[in-house]
Order: C-alpha cells, then structure tokens, then sequence
C-alpha cells in the first residue's frame, strides 16, 4: 500500500515537473516585455514632469513641491522590500505584480480625474504671484494618488525582472553565453526606449496639449501593460514562495549565535546539508560552502543530540548550508549596494529643481517649437541606449580577446567603470 503511494506520488511529481518544463522560455518574452515597456513608459511619463503639475496646476511652492515628490519617491523605493517579502513568502511573483500593476493603476487614474475635474484643482494662475494654493481637499487627492502609485511600485519593480529570469530557469540564453541573445541588454535598451518616448511625447502632451490627455496617456498605457501581462499568463512559469527571506536570514544569525561556543568541523561536508528542505529555496541550484565568515558555519553545525531529528530540524537552532551561504552573500553584497547610497542620492533631484533649471533656458529649436524643460532628460537615455549598443556590439567582442569572459568584462567590473565615470 505504501509502495503504491509512494509511486503515485512520484508520478504526480514527475508530471508536474514534465508540465513545468513545457512553459516559459523565450515565447514568454514578447507579454513579459510588453507588460514592463507600457508599465515603464506611464511611470515614466507620470514622474518626469511631476514638477511641472505640481507648481503650476496645483500652485504649491517649488520647495513644497519638491519635498513632495522626494518623499513620494522614497517611499516608492522602500515599498518594494515589502513587495518583495509578500512574493517571496506567500503570493508569488506573478500575483505580487499583477495585484501592484492593478494599484498602480489605481493611483492613475485617481490623479487623472483629478487634471481633468476642475474642482479637484485650484483656479488657474498665469503670473504665479498670490496664486491660490491647493486645498487640502485636493493636496489630499494628490497624496492618495502618490501613495496609490508607490504601493504599485512596490509590487512591480522586486518582481520583473526576477520573474522573466524565472521564465528561462537554468538557460544560458539568459547570460548569453551560449546565444548573442542577452535578455538583461534587451531588457533594459527596451525600458529606455520607453523612457524616451515618455520624455519626448507625453511630455510635450502636458505642456502644450493639457493635462487631462497627457496624465491620460500614461494611464491607458498602463491598462495595455496589465492586458499583456495576463494575456502571457498560461505561458509563465510560475515558481512556489519558497518562504520568506528575511526569516531564513535571522535563523542563520540565531542558530550561529546559540552555537558559538560549537567549534565547526575541517571539512565542511560535515556540516548540514537538506536538499529537501531546502528544495524551494534552490530552483536555480544550492549554494556552496566558501571560507568567507566561518563563524556563520556555527549554525549548520550538526550535533549529536540534533541528528535523530535532521530531516526536520528547528531551524532556529540548526540550518542548512545553503541558507548560511545566502546570508554570507548578502553580507558581500552590502558594499556594492552602499557605493550606490551617493549616486541614488545625486538623482534624488533630477525631476525636480533640474527642471526648473531648464524652465530658465532658451530651449527653442525653432522660432515655433520648444523643447520641454523635462525632455532634457533624454539626454541622459539617450547616452545608456547607445553605451548598452557599443558595450554589447564593439567593446564585449573586443575585451573578450583579452579577458577571455563571455561578457567580456565582469559585471563588478562594469559597475566600478559607470560609477568611475560618474563620478
């Protein structure tokens, strides 16, 4: 009987895994690419003249203003921690962007109806002087349309990209280095892309056409990006929330800690290993043990009293590996992530007083037309299109004769050149 279960089981197991190797690759790219070229071409092209709105539809100051979307725009980069916790832990990347796209979505449209009622707006002010500022009312409208659209954010931004790697599990396709085709290059020379087009087009919509189309635009955008992305939905490869990861961080420290007085044994193959419990946690492949911060490697350690209950263990008190070499790669990770602090921090104001800078210039390309002081900005994406163009088309081929890296350089490397550069 229990044979028999068992074979059932295995059988089960096996035709979801046959299932699951007939969905992603390449085919989920175009709904996938689709999904995040309209997503980023309305947030896009809602952000970037921000400023603009703020200043003169609703008449708030300029540091006001600026506070405003500063703030906005910090809380739109913390979100996506939570974000990533949600769809690690239970819902899954897929429903984590769907449900942020949907409130993005939200945000949108509440602060489109806002451009197009006039009494969500103060009176019109062309001088700027004894303007009748926003009521709270409608500042009110404005801060839920900002929160709406960074809770949006939230789901979106930890997910994507993690997602379509999903989609190609263990294919080097995604690397390139079995195929020309890179997916991370024609990822992001297709956000610029969309980039570009919001900075020029809908851009020029707010300033000379109206608010209501050029708030509207980025807002049908973003419904195109939702349709996309579950038109692809039978296609996706849609990977089980292995649990959160922040937990499984503070049980390595704990069990480490509890364990410090342990002394760890000279061959870390002694240590504890679970391929089981750790198989949702290791669909793109386990962890191995390096030297770096030993005293981590106290909390795989498996004593004697732990081994008659190694096939479940509390994990607070003894872990796996794999689980400690995460913790050990966050660790390495941390000044990477620090020496990008002063350059998030440079660019904090780029859609703001940068702006308002360029209000002051002579941008005229003609005596009829104008450039938008917040289509300076395509300069910027203009110089990442044509770097990504040259890095992958002349400078790979030539560095890998040197090198002899598939990419030519590491990434490290290339993260040091554009900080270097930078600065």
């Amino acid at each position: 009987m229990k044979a028999a279960m068992d074979s059932a089981n295995h059988k089960k197991i096996q035709q979801e895994e046959d299932d699951n190797k007939k969905l992603g690759g390449i085919r989920t790219m175009p709904f996938i690419l689709a999904n995040e070229i309209c997503d980023r071409f309305a947030s896009s092209g809602f952000h970037s003249n921000m400023i603009t709105y703020l200043t003169q539809q609703l008449n708030m100051p300029l540091v006001q203003a600026s506070n405003t979307l500063s703030n906005f725009g910090g809380t739109a980069s913390f979100t996506p921690l939570f974000g990533a916790l949600i769809a690690d832990s239970f819902a899954g990347r897929f429903w984590t962007i769907t449900v942020g796209s949907i409130i993005y979505e939200l945000g949108l449209v509440c602060i489109t109806i806002s451009a197009v009622l006039p009494s969500l707006r103060p009176p019109p002010c062309p001088t700027q002087v004894n303007c009748q500022e926003a009521s709270n009312f409608q500042l009110w409208v404005l801060y839920i349309s900002l929160l709406l659209t960074s809770l949006g954010t939230g789901g979106i931004r930890p997910c994507v990209v993690t997602f379509a790697a999903d989609q190609f599990g263990s294919d080097k396709a995604i690397t390139g280095q079995s195929k020309k085709w890179n997916f991370f290059n024609w990822y992001y020379f297709s956000m610029g892309l969309a980039t570009l087009t919001a900075l020029t087009v809908v851009v020029y919509v707010q300033d000379q056409v109206g608010w209501g189309w050029g708030l509207g635009i980025p807002t049908i955008a973003m419904i195109i990006s939702i349709i996309a992305f579950l038109i692809g939905s039978p296609l996706y490869k849609k990977m089980k929330p292995g649990g959160s990861p922040l937990i499984r961080l503070a049980q390595v420290i704990v069990a480490a800690f509890k364990k410090r007085k342990e002394i760890a044994p000279e061959n870390p193959k002694l240590l504890y290993h679970n391929k089981e419990l750790d198989s949702e946690i290791t669909v793109h492949g386990t962890l191995v043990h390096t030297d770096q911060y030993q005293w981590l490697d106290k909390g795989a350690i498996l004593t004697e009293s732990e081994s008659a209950n190694s096939n479940s263990p509390n994990l607070w008190r003894l872990v796996t590996v794999h689980r400690v070499e995460e913790l050990k790669t966050i660790i390495r990770m941390l000044p990477i992530w620090a020496a990008g602090i002063l350059l998030v921090t440079s660019s904090s104001h780029l859609h703001s007083f940068v702006i308002q800078q360029a209000r002051t210039m002579d941008r005229h390309l003609s005596r009829s037309f104008e450039i938008p002081p917040a289509s300076l900005s395509v300069f910027g994406i203009l110089t990442m299109l044509s770097g990504l163009v040259l890095y992958e088309r002349l400078f790979v081929p030539f560095a890998r004769r040197f090198t002899g890296h598939p990419s030519g350089i590491t990434c490290l490397q290339r993260m040091g050149i554009g900080l270097s550069s930078t600065s």
